[in-house]
C-alpha cells in the first residue's frame, strides 16, 4: 500500500498585496503561489525591499492581503478577523527577528515564558517545555540573566527558544543573521538545521544572505513582486 503524500502545512495560492501611494496602486507582491511541508525547512532569497517582509507578516497574520488564500492545514487565515489571527498566530507561528527583540527588563527564562503566558498555555508542562528548549539551544545555564549581559549569538538563541516554546506548526525566521558577524551567524544557522531536521519542525527563513542556503531543503527567490523556486545550486550564484 503506498503512502499518501503529507499535507502542507501552509499553503499559499494567489497571494496579492498592493499599496496605495498617492493615486497609484503599488503591488509589492504578484500573485504568489507555494506550500511548505512539516519539516522542511525553506530559504527566502531576495534583495532589501524585494516584499521578503511583507510576505511573512501575511503569512503571520499581522497584516492582511489584498486578495488571495493562506491556509495552515483546515484554517483558512484570510477569513479570521484580526482579533483571531493575533490569537492564531499566538498558537501556530513562532517568529525569530533580525533585532532579537527580547524584553530588556525581563530575564531569559521570562522572555521565552511570554508567549505561552499570552496564550494561555503557561502550566507545568509547559514552563518544563520551554526550559527544555532553552537547553535545546544551549542556554540552559543563563536562564536567570537579563538580555543585556549576553552576546549578540546568545539573543538570538534565546529568540529562537522563544518562538519554539509553544510547539508552533511552522517557524518564521526573518533575516535571523542579520546583525551578527558570520562566525556567530555560521553558529545561529547550524542550532536553525539542527532544531528542524531533528525534531522534524517546520521553518521559512527570509535572507538576502546566500551562505544559508546550503541549509535548505528548497530555495524561492523574491524579485519584483514575483516568487520562483530556484534550486540551491542556482540561487547560490
Amino acid at each position: 500500500m503506498s503512502h499518501l503524500p503529507s499535507l502542507p502545512i501552509l499553503s499559499v495560492r494567489d497571494l496579492v498585496k498592493t499599496y496605495r501611494e498617492g493615486s497609484l496602486d503599488r503591488a509589492v507582491l504578484q500573485g504568489l503561489s507555494f506550500d511548505i511541508k512539516k519539516g522542511e525547512l525553506v530559504v527566502l532569497l531576495g534583495r532589501s525591499g524585494s516584499g521578503k517582509s511583507t510576505l511573512l507578516n501575511l503569512i503571520s497574520g499581522m497584516d492582511a492581503p489584498t486578495t488571495g488564500s493562506i491556509r495552515f492545514r483546515d484554517t483558512e487565515l484570510t477569513k479570521l478577523s484580526e482579533t483571531e489571527r493575533t490569537l492564531f498566530r499566538r498558537h501556530a507561528i513562532g517568529i525569530i527577528f533580525q533585532s532579537f527583540n527580547l524584553i530588556p527588563t525581563l530575564k531569559v527564562e521570562e522572555n521565552i515564558l511570554l508567549p505561552l503566558e499570552l496564550g494561555g498555555k503557561l502550566d507545568k508542562d509547559q514552563r518544563q517545555r520551554a526550559l527544555a528548549v532553552l537547553e535545546e539551544v544551549g542556554l540552559a545555564d543563563r536562564a536567570g540573566s537579563f538580555p543585556d549581559l549576553l552576546s549578540g549569538g546568545e539573543q538570538q538563541r534565546v529568540a529562537i527558544a522563544r518562538a519554539l516554546a509553544h510547539d508552533p506548526l511552522l517557524i518564521l525566521a526573518d533575516e535571523p543573521t542579520g546583525n551578527l558577524d558570520f562566525k556567530t551567524a555560521g553558529l545561529v544557522m547550524d542550532i536553525l538545521e539542527r532544531i528542524v531536521h531533528d525534531k522534524e519542525r517546520t521553518m521559512l527563513i527570509a535572507t538576502h544572505d546566500r551562505d544559508i542556503i546550503g541549509l535548505a531543503d528548497r530555495v524561492f527567490e523574491l524579485q519584483e513582486g514575483v516568487l520562483r523556486e530556484v534550486s540551491p545550486a542556482e540561487s547560490a550564484h
